[in-house]
């Protein structure tokens, strides 16, 4: 039975149609594996487009940054500059006074001078019958032409003074009109940058115009941020661990040079050298400001604003990825404020993040500033609670202004508004 089965079986795979059918599915095959290969070609051409249009858009949003703080600061130098022109208007108003009223002593003078003539001069010098009176005139006319020349001296250094405060002005004209014109030129550039960004912008948001798209987008943002965080936060350790090695090694020290002190013969002088005084600190894990776990329900707002995404709410509408900080809606520009004190531990441009700043606060907390328009500070700076440390933007692919803000506690995300006042 076995042998017929198998005959039957071989004069099967022998027959025309099988062979037929099985050529039909190795092309099939050969279709599907084609399909396969050009997917994955186009796949790659996606990503390298779109790590075109990433690298784009770190680039025109860090150097947006870049324009709209040297335009801060032309717009602060200009203010200085009105002020300084302002302060020598009012120079000049005084000096154009004291001019005019030494003009009008002056001329009291003279008209007086003028009507005595030398008429009352020749008949004192004729009439020497009281030479005591003659003398006392003679002093007299002395002091009013002491006075006279005194008067004309000051209208002289009054004139000179006011020659230099109109120099003065016109100098800080020219400088001011300078300034203008670099201003015009920067915000001229910075419209261009805005207008490559937002092109950039609507290219990226075409790209990632499927809902799959933006979950993957949104993971690798979640992923490269993670691996900043974790950096960051390994860092820290890794210094706290060393402060406190440090720390142990300058106690067993003291130690020792206690211990060798105390074995020295009574007299004798120590020629150990001394122990330094006082604990050994470290930024390393410090406090900036007072403990942060303390400050929870009371810190400020980094912004005024309104909340427009909530802790744990599904980003866009896609439920699988969740906010793990707040997005508060402000104006462009807006000032960000340090909600407490602490080190610049990152300030840069991230993937989904844009311009971001994170603060250490010492004890494992990590405070989160994104989508600013420009960076303030810089990575080791110190800063105090309430000090401005950037601008509300748009970078990172938002479209409306907006701050992104999370708090960090020991690496584990923690929902801000636990922390910060609740009229915030």
């Amino acid at each position: 039975m076995l042998r017929i089965l198998t005959l039957l079986l071989a004069t099967l795979l022998l027959s025309p149609a099988f062979a037929d059918q099985r050529a039909e599915t190795q092309q099939q095959l050969e279709a599907a594996r084609k399909d396969v290969a050009e997917l994955k070609k186009l796949l790659e051409k996606v990503q390298q487009e779109k790590s075109g249009v990433q690298k784009q858009l770190r680039s025109t949003e860090t150097e947006m940054g870049d324009l709209e703080k040297q335009v801060r600061q032309l717009e602060e130098e200009m203010r200085k500059s009105q002020d300084e022109l302002k302060r020598l208007d009012e120079e000049k108003k005084k000096l154009q006074g004291a001019r005019l009223e030494q003009q009008r002593l002056i001329g009291i003078q003279a008209r007086a001078a003028y009507q005595s003539g030398r008429q009352e001069y020749i008949k004192l010098l004729l009439n020497q019958q009281n030479p005591e009176k003659f003398a006392r005139t003679l002093t007299y006319y002395d002091y009013l032409s002491q006075a006279r020349l005194e008067q004309l001296t000051a209208f002289n250094e009054t004139l000179r003074q006011l020659a230099n405060v109109e120099t003065d002005i016109a100098a800080q004209n020219a400088q001011l009109n300078e300034q203008k014109d670099g201003l015009d030129s920067r915000r001229e550039q910075l419209a261009q940058v805005r207008k490559e960004r937002q092109e950039a912008l609507a290219k990226l948001n075409q790209e990632y115009s499927t809902k799959d798209r933006s979950l993957k987008a949104r993971e690798q943002e979640q992923a490269e941020l993670g691996q900043v965080l974790k950096t960051i936060e390994e860092t820290l350790a890794r210094q706290a661990r060393e402060a406190e090695q440090a720390r142990q090694q300058a106690l067993a020290e003291q130690r020792r040079q206690e211990a060798l002190a105390r074995e020295q013969p009574k007299g004798a002088p120590n020629r150990t050298p001394s122990a330094p005084s006082g604990p050994l600190v470290s930024s390393a894990g410090a406090n900036y400001g007072g403990p942060f776990g303390s400050a929870r329900g009371k810190l400020p707002w980094p912004v005024d604003g309104r909340i427009v995404a909530r802790y744990g709410t599904p980003r866009g509408d896609d439920a699988r990825t969740k906010w793990d900080g707040v997005l508060i809606g402000a104006s462009a520009g807006t000032q960000v404020r340090a909600v407490h004190g602490g080190r610049v531990v990152y300030a840069d441009w991230l993937r989904g993040a844009g311009l971001l700043v994170i603060l250490d606060h010492g004890s494992g907390y990590l405070s989160l500033y994104g989508h600013n328009q420009s960076l303030l500070k810089s990575a080791g700076d110190i800063v105090k609670a309430g000090e401005p440390i950037a601008t509300v933007g748009t970078s990172g692919g938002q479209e409306t202004p907006a701050l992104y803000f999370a708090i960090r506690q020991q690496g584990r995300p923690s929902d801000p508004t636990q922390w910060c006042r609740a009229q915030g």
